[in-house]
């Protein structure tokens, strides 16, 4: 799967926020966008994924692995969402906040992937446990996990790691990129902290004048 953007731009009103510009996304790659506060960082993930507010006017062109999404509905675009916080159901267990993400499947077909999705997040006896009581780390892992579990083609994470403390930022993005990687799947990474982004990957960066310059 490749993530395309051709000539995306967006405005506020006579404001413009985020001039023309084009990227590619591999599968598996994970592509960082920064820039100021205000500078239509999260606004950008909102246009792909389908959920932007109306307030903002948006142009370009999304492709997901050729297929065209701009006139596709949010549910139908297969692109998982990844924010600040980890918006698990607190009137759920663990185990019923993944069952959400695979809902259509056969029952033993769902709980043979909740089952495995708590082995790959090392949290294999934490199924019957409310979110309320697990630590962030292990709330980030079970929100990445329902993510995963949906079976996206792509992935969109806007600021994820920016409520974790630094030695826990670092082991859940070593966990986050590694998953994305091994699905082979495209990302797009929001993030104010250079060190969010994964080692050596590419940068897109907003600058004041509004110009997305590959840094």
């Amino acid at each position: 799967m490749t993530l395309d953007l051709k000539a995306i731009a967006i405005s506020l009103g006579d404001q413009v926020l985020v001039k023309p510009f084009s990227a590619s996304i591999a599968p598996g790659e994970v592509v960082t966008v920064m820039g100021p506060s205000g500078s239509g960082k999260s606004t950008i993930l909102s246009f792909i994924g389908g959920d932007l507010d109306p307030a903002f006017t948006a142009t370009g062109e999304i492709m997901l692995n050729g297929r065209h999404l701009n006139s596709v509905p949010p549910e139908q675009r297969a692109i998982g969402r990844m924010f600040q916080d980890d918006l698990l159901f607190p009137h759920m267990t663990v185990a019923e906040n993944l069952a959400f993400a695979c809902a259509r499947k056969p029952r033993a077909e769902r709980e043979h992937m909740i089952h495995d999705a708590l082995k790959t997040a090392e949290l294999e006896n934490f199924g019957g446990r409310a979110p309320h009581t697990l630590s962030g780390g292990q709330r980030m892992r079970v929100s990445l996990m329902r993510t995963l579990l949906a079976k996206p083609d792509a992935i969109l994470l806007d600021e994820p790691f920016s409520k974790l403390d630094r030695e826990l930022r670092a082991t859940m993005r070593d966990f986050t990129f590694a998953h994305i990687r091994q699905r082979n799947i495209p990302a797009l990474i929001v993030t104010h902290d250079i060190d969010d982004a994964p080692a050596k990957a590419r940068i897109l960066k907003i600058t004041r004048d509004h110009e997305v310059i590959h840094a």
